[in-house]
């Protein structure tokens, strides 16, 4: 399994919504007086995205007062993520432009986003992937060497370490960011944790009261913004220009021909470093957990890789021929996928499915479901990297399994991601087998992202 393949194809055109008998989607079942289907989605989101289906394929919820559609099936997902109709907006976005702001590339639309993406684009190019290949090498055994044998792991800190030091060390390289990676990673977890909390218990004016939660966030995120700010001084007063991203943000030009501003040179780095740390940390820890709950999958793993080194350490080399390697990383995406859930708000009187979709409407959509739906899949709660291979990997509908989204909201960063994930995944089973402790939480904590509770991991050697 590559990341090609798990691509998709433009879905067709754009529906009319002038056609006359579009109809109103249904109401999904289970909504209550004042709150809708709120309290569902507060007690048990995951399993309420994953039933809505059984309603059909877009369908309306009450959230409060508002009125939200729901979209279910593979086809339309693809369908609304090309669709221009549709603009990356909602209530997922607006609570995290506090930590991304309004300029970067994960937030902007329309020519804003186009240009961005021209300036970034490169250096997530196919060939530009060896460049990055001895940082996550070293970054990936260096993570085994200091993994104690019969040690506890802290799987959130370390896979946010390993995370956070790959992304830094890869794209703002420099003398200065091996340390800088550390105070990253600290920082954005303790970012994250207070978003998560302020996304599922909007409580406005108490979080700026000075609860100690509430200051270890606000001096978490300030020294974020504050050591991004640092990065961009001190190499512009380097005059180095090292071939990375942040040597062509601070070359881009505007529309205009103008250099971009400041503000949104900072905003671009700040949207290149937490999305793609958060995601890729999250997968990590799933598939530890995996590592751990599969002992037959993290044999094979490891059988595969002394195979292809000969025994030596693996490095970038090796990874598209680590197989079955891929396809647990893959098969882990699909059942723990980091983003669960995805909005976007509709520019225009609109339709989707059939259905007449009104201007100014959010749509929302949930990965997690989608990826786990017994329409798509057979077997579909059960690991099976196998369903990757080849000839099963053909049987999955179009749209079905989307891990890095389509058209031109597609993450940039796919390859990148994929490589990092695949060779962390053959270096840590290469050295060790693992097992839970005592006072391990593997259920899934519904945030920002999906990640286990609280995993915590013994290493034992082979």
């Amino acid at each position: 399994m590559t990341v090609e393949s798990v691509q998709s194809a433009n879905p067709g055109t754009p529906e009319n919504p002038e056609t006359p008998d579009l109809r109103e989607p249904p109401l999904a079942g289970g909504a209550v007086p004042v709150l809708g289907h709120g309290l569902k989605l507060v007690r048990d989101p995951l399993a309420f995205m994953s039933g809505l289906r059984d309603h059909g394929d877009v369908v309306r919820l009450r959230l409060g007062p508002k009125t939200v559609y729901a979209v279910t099936a593979p086809a339309l997902t693809g369908a609304l993520a090309l669709n221009p109709d549709f603009k990356i907006d909602g209530p997922l976005w607006e609570s995290l432009e506090g930590l991304l702001g309004k300029e970067g590339v994960a937030t902007a639309n329309g020519p804003r986003h186009r240009r961005q993406r021209r300036t970034i684009q490169p250096a997530f190019r196919l060939d530009a992937i060896p460049g990055y290949g001895p940082v996550m090498e070293e970054e990936a055994h260096a993570l085994t060497d200091r993994w104690k044998p019969g040690g506890t792991i802290d799987c959130t800190s370390e896979s946010f370490r390993v995370a956070v030091r790959i992304a830094a060390r890869c794209l703002l390289r420099g003398d200065y960011m091996d340390e800088r990676a550390e105070r990253l990673s600290l920082d954005l977890a303790t970012v994250f944790r207070g978003m998560y909390r302020r996304m599922v218990v909007p409580l406005g004016p108490l979080y700026r009261l000075p609860f100690p939660a509430n200051r270890a966030f606000n001096r978490a995120l300030a020294d974020l913004h504050l050591l991004v700010d640092e990065i961009v001084a001190e190499r512009r007063a380097s005059g180095q220009k090292p071939d990375d991203l942040l040597t062509a943000l601070l070359e881009a030009k505007d529309d205009n021909g103008d250099p971009i501003g400041e503000q949104e040179i900072h905003d671009q780095v700040v949207a290149i470093l937490t999305p793609g740390s958060e995601t890729v940390a999250s997968t990590i820890m799933w598939l530890l957990q995996v590592l751990a709950a599969h002992p037959e999958h993290a044999e094979k793993v490891r059988t595969e890789v002394e195979s292809v080194t000969s025994g030596r350490p693996v490095g970038f080399e090796h990874v598209r021929s680590l197989t079955h390697t891929n396809n647990v990383v893959v098969e882990a995406m699909r059942l723990r996928p980091a983003v669960w859930i995805l909005t976007r708000r509709a520019v225009t009187d609109t339709a989707l499915g059939g259905y007449r979709i009104p201007a100014g409407a959010d749509i929302v959509y949930s990965p997690y479901a989608i990826q786990r739906d017994a329409r798509s899949y057979a077997r579909h709660l059960d690991f099976d990297p196998d369903r990757w291979l080849p000839e099963r990997a053909k049987e999955v509908p179009k749209y079905a399994m989307s891990p890095f989204s389509v058209g031109n909201r597609k993450c940039p960063s796919d390859h990148f991601s994929m490589t990092q994930l695949s060779l962390i995944t053959a270096a840590i089973s290469a050295k060790y087998r693992f097992e839970q402790v005592s006072g391990s939480d593997d259920t899934t904590r519904v945030g920002i992202t999906l990640r286990p509770q609280n995993l915590l991991l013994r290493a034992m050697p082979w």
